[in-house]
């Protein structure tokens, strides 16, 4: 509607439902129609960009037309937003009782509240049905398939699952990705330069979800491996512990001795 006005907005403004955005919209329904004047209504960093916004508002907006449009189209979304503010309290009141549900798997990098009420929906308050981490992350789908047959593996493609936990965890995913200094990151990114996007949001997404399991089972907060975990864990001392570790498994005795 905008651009059939004359005004290209989105070319400047990062988003059009911006609190810059939104002035400048309520501004033209009201008979605010000069460029410099829309201009002017930009907020915070967007007031870097005047010149840039004065001809991108440069416009031919009839108020009997288009002002009606604008006004409806922001009624409906001062609606939804209502709406979605409703949903949001309803749900804060639900989960009030089980706060500690919530809060613990916000210490996950990634993870939000918003995030952290979807598995409470999904999967239930009493996580110990599961028996194991494996256990739920093979209910929710979010691991590889096991295709077998005759001894050969066909296609690995993870199933559908529940598709509302895997939108919060992938989300949660994304953003652990931007995390500074935490395991999340590093393994993502370790991932994605071997297999790309796809196969690392996979993976982390099934970090996120063993993470949530131990958390609400045992009720601590995330514990933070580190970005070296990695490196550490495949390192000449960690090889060394398991190989005793095994040998000792098979009823032998070992002492080391540096060659």
């Amino acid at each position: 509607m905008l651009q059939d006005a004359g005004i290209a907005l989105s070319s400047v403004a990062s988003s059009t439902y911006s609190a810059s955005a939104r002035a400048i919209l309520e501004a033209l329904p009201a008979g605010v129609s000069d460029p410099a004047a829309l201009a002017e209504l930009a907020k915070s960093r967007l007031r870097a960009k005047i010149p840039q916004l004065q001809e991108a508002l440069a416009n031919r907006f009839e108020l009997a037309h288009h002002g009606v449009l604008v006004a409806g189209l922001l009624a409906h979304i001062d609606s939804l937003d209502q709406t979605v503010a409703n949903l949001d309290a309803r749900i804060a009141a639900a989960t009030e009782p089980h706060a500690e549900l919530v809060e613990l798997p916000c210490t996950t990098p990634g993870v939000n509240v918003n995030t952290a009420r979807v598995p409470i929906a999904e999967c239930g308050l009493d996580i110990s049905v599961f028996a194991s981490a494996e256990h739920l992350v093979s209910r929710a789908a979010i691991c590889p398939g096991l295709n077998q047959s005759g001894g050969r593996r066909r296609s690995g493609r993870t199933r559908h699952g529940n598709r509302w936990l895997r939108k919060a965890l992938t989300e949660a995913a994304r953003a652990a990705a931007r995390s500074n200094n935490t395991y999340l990151a590093s393994h993502y990114w370790q991932i994605r330069g071997r297999r790309g996007d796809a196969k690392a949001i996979a993976a982390t997404r099934h970090d996120i979800l063993i993470a949530y399991y131990h958390i609400t089972r045992e009720r601590v907060p995330f514990r933070e491996l580190g970005p070296d975990r990695l490196a550490r864990r495949h390192s000449l001392e960690h090889r060394t512990r398991r190989l005793v570790k095994q040998l000792q498994a098979l009823g032998h005795t070992v002492t080391l001795e540096t060659a």
